[in-house]
């Protein structure tokens, strides 16, 4: 059901519209990359939940038809044949490689920090150690501002930017406030946090030195998303919390390419990823379909992992249950401020690409994250942050389970630096 006439007229001036058209025609002809990034932009948005489609070219939260998350789609029959996996070669190292496949229709309007294109790690120590016949751990510490989010919130102030944002909020208990607030400063936005008094200090300072208004408050980040949503109908603060707008998820879906890519256009056996708001696990498996679509992969998936810390494990326990959806969990606490969400909207999300892929979701406790942080930097030489510990320590569960066999290949991803959490 169309719920919009879809507007496939953004408002740029002709001028622009005339680059970004020689720059696209550019590409097509000769695959040759333009020096400031490639156009890019959606057909539409998509609820997640029933399907229904809204026009991309204005400002959305959760759709208004079922309040769920929304997906950027992409006309990828027509981009098939006119983008290749071989045009990607010369293109620059960071996400915007993709930018085909990414909302932001200006060129001009993307914020470049040096985000995406992170290394592949091959860990044979590690692989020997765990029992498993290959381990690569992809290293998402070395984004602006030290973890993940950065590929999220980069492009979700882009694109808010391009639709005329001029402050934007984010609960957060750790890296993407941070980052919330170097990719507003970057484009000239105001950002406003709202986060738990126990975040890392390491976090709230960067965030403050990179401009933004914090708030600190005695609560879970449930209770930050509340004092936010406050915050945007009083004074108008556009809300980019974890999938209630459509594009954080377009930022961690890259994650996905990048994989792919790396590898040779081959995906692993399994995919270990530690989950909390779960937009990078969506966001891969999303990757997944679209470049299957383009031609640029076949149809084999990874076995989807989703870690979560016992003492806040929501998805775990409805994956364990066989529900769609995870209720919130309640009394959450784990020194993994990641890790530390009793609720997520794209639940069933996080559970559908899991039993898609005949994956599993496991817990791991804190004292199990804190002894693979070591385990894991004197094996691989990278001081991981718990979350990104927590793959490694579910590894041996995994095996135990099945769910892992001997002779697979696997990616574990470390989702941040363990810098962040030293006091």
């Amino acid at each position: 059901m169309i719920r919009e006439m879809i507007d496939d007229s953004p408002p740029h001036s002709g001028a622009r519209r005339t680059q970004r058209q020689a720059w696209s025609d550019s590409l097509i002809d000769s695959e040759i990359s333009p020096p400031s990034g490639l156009p890019g932009g959606a057909s539409h948005l998509e609820c997640t939940l029933c399907g229904a489609e809204y026009t991309s070219e204005r400002l959305r939260g959760l759709s208004d038809c079922c309040s769920r998350p929304l997906y950027a789609r992409y006309d990828l029959a027509g981009l098939r044949g006119k983008v290749s996996r071989e045009s990607l070669r010369s293109r620059s190292s960071d996400l915007w490689r993709y930018a085909e496949l990414l909302p932001v229709r200006d060129p001009e309007n993307a914020i470049r920090l040096g985000e995406g294109w992170t290394p592949n790690i091959d860990t044979p120590r590690l692989a020997s150690r765990l029992g498993v016949r290959r381990v690569w751990v992809k290293d998402e510490g070395q984004n602006p501002t030290a973890s993940f989010k950065a590929r999220g919130l980069c492009l979700a102030v882009s694109r808010a930017r391009e639709l005329g944002v001029t402050e934007v909020a984010l609960p957060s208990a750790g890296n993407a406030g941070s980052a919330t607030a170097a990719y507003a400063a970057a484009a000239g936005l105001k950002a406003h946090l709202v986060m738990p008094v126990d975040t890392p200090p390491a976090i709230i300072q960067e965030a403050r030195a990179l401009g933004a208004d914090i708030e600190l408050i005695d609560g879970l980040i449930n209770a930050c998303a509340a004092r936010v949503a406050e915050g945007a109908r009083r004074f108008g603060w556009f809300d980019l919390s974890t999938l209630k707008e459509p594009y954080r998820v377009e930022g961690k879906k890259t994650m996905g390419y990048e994989v792919a890519e790396q590898l040779g256009w081959r995906l692993p056996d399994v995919i270990v990823y530690p989950t909390g708001g779960g937009t990078g696990l969506v966001g891969m498996w999303k990757a997944f379909d679209e470049m299957q679509a383009l031609g640029w992969i076949g149809p084999h998936r990874p076995r989807m992992v989703s870690v979560q810390a016992a003492g806040c494990a929501p998805i775990v326990r409805a994956w364990e249950q066989g529900t769609d959806f995870a209720e919130p969990w309640q009394d959450a606490h784990t020194y993994a401020s990641g890790l530390r969400v009793p609720g997520a909207v794209g639940d069933f999300l996080i559970l559908r690409a899991i039993r898609e892929s005949h994956g599993a979701a496991v817990a791991v406790s804190d004292a199990a994250m804190e002894r693979w942080t070591g385990e894991l930097g004197r094996l691989t030489g990278i001081f991981a942050a718990p979350e990104g510990a927590a793959t490694a320590a579910a590894v041996p569960l995994l095996l135990e389970r099945g769910v892992i066999r001997p002779d697979d290949e696997v990616l574990l991803f470390n989702t941040g630096s363990g810098l962040k959490y030293v006091r």
